[in-house]
């Protein structure tokens, strides 16, 4: 999720707030259910295979539609650009999302929501790294209370095959992948639409997981049922298509404020999984989650005061 944009202080009608928020909570509903989409659909076939056909039938699909739905508007790739899109797609796609669905085997799914909403906390220290300056003080505060706050969330579930720390160490390492491809995207010149770089690094990395779904996955014991394509097409349409949309309206119209709606990811998260998959909900999970929620706030406290200060 990439993009910037300023809100000036001037009046907004009741009807656009209350547009905004309406958005913002369906972004969320939509953005934590991918958890419990893959959990419905590896219950049919291996998560390789799961995440493999989601990887391409989606890269496909929006470059489908930016070449022959919008002909004439866009063009290929050329040059550099090729390298920069297979850097890109393979830390975005082939580790980060192919970590994700694997963690699934393994990890509740509230759990995995709860996860995804640690991104900005990894994204502040590798841009820290990268621009090679010193973290302030709240900034690391941040980050472990945030990692405290998964900690917590998760240790009751050790006891009772609703997580694993294999699954816990490989939902982490796909959460280093995508913070550091959204750094290394922030760093880029892109010259190609949204659409496209979105297309092909999607699609470039479903190509890179082939080899890993071909030499590992079980396709003995995968059945692409009903369940299964149903889970695919959730996680393609109202996840990967809508949701990022609607992140991105929300970008658009005031960066700092549309990261607050990350907040609730895990609460929906948490939700869906007790609801649906009846997976536990406990005290460690309400206290995990306000620390992830907590440390998050801190860590982008500077950014939340100066939108503050400019809108007086």
């Amino acid at each position: 999720m990439a993009g910037i944009s300023t809100f000036t202080a001037s009046y907004q009608s009741p009807g656009i707030i209350m547009r905004q928020i309406v958005i913002g909570l369906l972004f969320a509903i939509l953005w934590a259910s991918a958890a419990v989409a893959t959990k419905f659909g590896i219950h049919s076939a291996d998560a390789l295979i799961l995440a493999n056909v989601r990887f391409l039938l989606a890269g496909g699909g929006m470059l489908l539609f930016a070449y022959l739905g919008q002909k004439g508007e866009h063009r290929l790739p050329r040059g550099k650009e090729w390298k920069q899109l297979l850097i890109f797609g393979s830390l975005n796609t082939t580790v980060y999302l192919g970590c994700f669905v694997l963690a699934m085997k393994s990890v509740s799914a509230g759990i995995g929501s709860l996860s995804t909403a640690t991104s900005p906390l990894f994204i502040m220290v590798i841009s820290a790294l990268w621009l090679k300056r010193s973290l302030k003080w709240y900034e690391i505060v941040g980050m472990l209370l945030g990692m405290a706050g998964v900690g917590l969330a998760t240790y009751p579930l050790l006891h009772d095959s609703h997580a694993t720390v294999g699954g816990i160490a490989t939902l982490l390492f796909g959460m280093l992948a995508v913070s550091v491809a959204t750094v290394y995207y922030a760093r880029i010149k892109w010259e190609m639409a949204n659409v496209v770089i979105n297309g092909w690094q999607v699609f470039l990395g479903g190509l890179l997981f082939i080899p890993i779904t071909a030499f590992f996955a079980n396709f003995e014991t995968s059945h692409l049922d009903l369940r299964f394509w149903l889970s695919v097409g959730w996680l393609i349409i109202p996840v990967s298509i809508i949701a990022l949309q609607l992140w991105f309206y929300l970008v658009r119209k005031d960066a700092v404020r549309a990261s607050l709606w990350l907040f609730l990811c895990p609460v929906f998260g948490f939700l869906y999984s007790s609801v649906l998959l009846h997976e536990p909900i406990t005290w460690f999970t309400f206290a995990g989650t306000f620390l992830v929620i907590g440390g998050l706030y801190l860590a982008q406290r500077e950014k939340f005061q100066k939108k503050v200060a400019d809108e007086k």
